[in-house]
């Protein structure tokens, strides 16, 4: 299936690898023009150079901190001056560091909410107006499975990840006047490098190896496995095109039936 996203723009937040890597890799295969950010100038410039090599699309990237407004401006503005309008926003960032309601003060808690949050509350504004003046466009936003069911020790998360339920739902009734559909993504055991260190901290707690950690995990997964961050990409690659005509609000979980919510 064509998803018609061939030379469309396309902004990629935290791209440097993970979740965002392999999102712009979905994106660049449909022919996408993409533009990828994040703080690692050398991981983005190696994950550009692949990603031409591979799919000989247009990739390029701008360094900087997602928790920063001039940096996140800053993108938006070199995706529309050098790859045209921007269609498709694919929020995307590291989680906060894990851990119960009585290890963390007042900064870790602004912390968790300016990258979590805010961070996504700023980009969408800076491309709103690119995207109206178009007459349209897609926004996906990365969440967790813990927007369904709350995950041990990981409380930052849970509530910042949550409030993101609330920005998307909102902003499908404000957008959808303006063809602009907005879903959130919410993926669960992904083999990214987040996923692998805090595994690590919880079999430390538990007392047990990361990989028997690991091992329990997979046995609960009714696929048997972790998600790959491809996996992801081509879902995130649907929900961001011409494809896409009527699913907007909506929190898609990608966790391999994992979750037991409805």
């Amino acid at each position: 299936m064509d998803f018609g996203l061939k030379n469309k723009s396309v902004l990629v937040l935290a791209s440097s690898q993970g979740i965002g890597s392999g999102a712009a890799q979905a994106f660049a295969q449909e022919g996408a023009r993409v533009m990828l950010f994040g703080r690692n100038e050398t991981k983005l410039a190696q994950v550009r150079d692949r990603l031409v090599e591979e799919t000989q699309a247009t990739v390029e990237f701008t360094a900087g901190d997602i928790t920063k407004a001039g940096d996140l401006a800053n993108a938006i503005a070199r995706t529309q001056n050098n790859l045209g309008p921007i269609y498709a926003l694919f929020n995307n960032t590291g989680g906060p560091p894990p851990g119960g309601f009585d290890a963390f003060d007042d900064a870790a808690w602004q912390s968790a909410y300016e990258l979590t949050l805010l961070s996504y509350i700023r980009a969408i504004r800076g491309v709103l107006p690119h995207m109206r003046a178009a007459g349209g466009g897609r926004i996906v936003s990365v969440a967790s499975s813990s927007t369904k069911a709350s995950l041990d020790n990981l409380i930052l998360s849970n509530v910042f990840r949550t409030g993101l339920l609330g920005l998307t739902k909102s902003l499908s009734a404000e957008l959808g006047r303006d063809g602009i559909l907005i879903n959130l993504l919410s993926p669960g055991k992904i083999a990214t490098e987040r996923v692998d260190t805090t595994d690590g901290k919880k079999a430390a707690q538990l007392n047990i190896t990361k990989e028997a950690l690991q091992e329990q995990t997979k046995r609960q997964i009714p696929l048997g496995r972790y998600g790959e961050v491809e996996e992801i990409g081509r879902v995130a690659a649907f929900l961001c095109s011409p494809a896409n005509t009527y699913t907007s609000g909506q929190n898609i979980v990608v966790d391999g039936g994992l979750g037991k919510s409805y």
